[in-house]
């Protein structure tokens, strides 16, 4: 038996003394020594052997004994190779595979020291070792160029997928060439923060709105209804005298899909967030086309069915947990005539990124644990989520890491903290390139939160209050936006933004029919699906989407 006895400081970090070895999974041997020796030497001693091949930024274990709570990387600082620890708070223990601490219960590879190393390619060789138009597989084959990374193992050894990122993917996606990626179709920059007109002199940064982006992931029930309608009511207007819009990424799960038609009917956008809003990560990074299908082509097909929404206009796509499906999401988004994500965020920095289409390689890193961002080229627009600054005094506070969402902000508990995380962030855009500020929430934070949607409804008056270029618009409104850049002076002709400017009346339907409903999917459960249109037979679900009797 191996036991942890102590944490010891090396190198000015702390590492894990343990009794008896020190070990590293995927190694072909165990790393033993003279008793008489302490940790510290015995680290020294391994260091270099115990990290070789091992990812700077992946943390492992070195034991299984102990309570899963402790992991160390390989860290190649200034000073020299260490080992830096990580040690996550009691009651939670660390998962390997996603690489982050997690209730004890849903950790299910304690038992294992590192997540599994997957033979790799052998991409760089001094000498060329295959054909033109081939490259080398881990255990030495050589197979066409176009093999790789196609979702098939080609390779004896399977290798051929196993480096299939953003950076790895030979058949991957070009670098951003501004000279031919050209609006209205595409648009990219070399480093994602240029904003669009501005190179071709048609604008200056000063010129252009400002546009800031409301979106909400989930369902949509009469208890966020009230927030909506606190934020979105009939005289918060847009400089260019149109009613402020927001889009919904909906979930099915108890969405009052009435309530869904009316904020359509008011000009609001809507989304897809999934039907089932499965739990487990890897039914989403790891997803077929065919699950990605059935969830967000299936999803769309209740909304726009039980929504009665007939225009076209749920092209919107966000994953669950923002876990990105890679280029099985993304073929499934071409093929299903889906117009845009929003689910891929970038970390927080100085200048803000602008949306971009995914025909050239994304311009920044995939960031996130275990995140699987599309490698290839798609005709996609990304949306993407930069991270928001949560520091309460960013001119003397130490830098901390950003949150995607404004409901993730874990150090917002007080209103005055929240009132500065808006502004702030806000003058970080407005005061840069202009990038839309896009704030995310799950609605259920602004209702538990007490005076919080108070606080968002009083900032937005302030803002168009003090401001005559910045408009409150959605996510479909900033591409149509960029697809023909306008100066902020002109936005009262911008056509592409008076569709449903000012909407008055009331729902189309204001009894709608409660079907008590259940489905063979989902066993022993019954539900209410609240619409103004006819009932279903069945609940609607994954494989029985329009609630007929039949599958997707």
């Amino acid at each position: 038996m191996w036991h942890l006895t102590r944490l010891v400081l090396l190198f000015g970090v702390f590492v894990f003394s343990v009794g008896g070895q020190f070990r590293l999974g995927g190694a072909k041997g165990q790393y033993k020594y003279n008793r008489g020796k302490s940790g510290e030497e015995v680290v020294q001693d391994n260091l270099d052997e115990l990290c070789q091949g091992q990812p700077g930024s992946e943390y492992f274990r070195l034991t299984t004994d102990g309570d899963c709570r402790e992991v160390v990387r390989c860290d190649k600082a200034a000073v020299g190779l260490r080992l830096a620890s990580v040690k996550c708070p009691s009651g939670l223990g660390f998962d390997l595979e996603r690489q982050t601490c997690d209730w004890k219960a849903n950790v299910k590879n304690c038992d294992r020291l590192s997540k599994p190393r997957l033979v790799k390619p052998n991409f760089d060789t001094v000498e060329p070792v295959c054909p033109d138009g081939q490259l080398q597989c881990g255990n030495g084959e050589c197979i066409d160029r176009s093999l790789f990374c196609d979702s098939q193992p080609d390779c004896g050894d399977g290798s051929d997928e196993n480096a299939c990122s953003v950076d790895e993917d030979p058949n991957g996606a070009p670098l951003c060439d501004p000279t031919q990626c050209l609006l209205p179709d595409c648009f990219c920059s070399v480093d994602g923060t240029s904003a669009p007109g501005v190179g071709s002199g048609r604008l200056e940064i000063s010129n252009i709105p400002q546009m800031i982006t409301f979106t909400f992931n989930g369902g949509v029930n009469d208890e966020n209804n009230l927030v909506y309608d606190k934020l979105f009511h009939g005289e918060r207007i847009n400089p260019n005298g149109c009613t402020a819009k927001g889009t919904f990424f909906v979930s099915h799960k108890y969405t009052n899909y009435s309530a869904v038609q009316d904020l359509h009917r008011r000009g609001h956008e809507i989304g897809v967030f999934s039907i089932t809003n499965d739990e487990d990560p890897k039914y989403w990074t790891e997803g077929s086309y065919d699950n990605w299908l059935a969830e967000m082509a299936g999803a769309r097909l209740i909304i726009e069915r039980f929504s009665n929404i007939t225009d076209g206009t749920v092209v919107g796509v966000r994953a669950p947990y923002l876990r990105i499906g890679g280029n099985e999401q993304f073929n499934m988004m071409a093929d299903q005539f889906f117009a845009y994500d929003s689910t891929i965020t970038a970390s927080l920095a100085g200048v803000p990124l602008w949306p971009y289409t995914l025909h050239y390689r994304m311009p920044h890193k995939c960031h996130g644990n275990s995140q699987n961002c599309p490698s290839k080229s798609h005709p996609i627009w990304e949306m993407p989520i930069n991270e928001l600054d949560r520091r309460e005094d960013p001119e003397f506070d130490e830098n901390l890491t950003g949150c995607h969402l404004v409901s993730s902000c874990s150090n917002i508990y007080h209103k005055d903290q929240f009132r500065h995380l808006l502004q702030h962030n806000f003058d970080r855009h407005y005061g840069t390139n202009r990038a839309p500020l896009s704030l995310s929430f799950d609605p259920s934070w602004l209702v538990s939160n007490k005076g919080f949607a108070d606080v968002v409804s009083e900032w937005m008056d302030h803002i168009l209050a003090t401001y005559a270029d910045v408009y409150f618009v959605t996510e479909l409104q900033v591409i149509q936006w960029i697809q023909n850049p306008t100066s902020a002076t002109a936005m009262r002709e911008f056509q592409a933004w008076k569709d449903k400017c000012l909407i008055q009346g009331q729902p189309f339907c204001s009894n709608p029919n409660p079907c008590p409903l259940a489905t063979r999917e989902l066993p022993g459960e019954e539900f209410r699906l609240h619409t103004c249109v006819e009932c279903p037979k069945n609940y609607p679900w994954i494989q029985d989407p329009t609630g007929d009797g039949f599958s997707f």
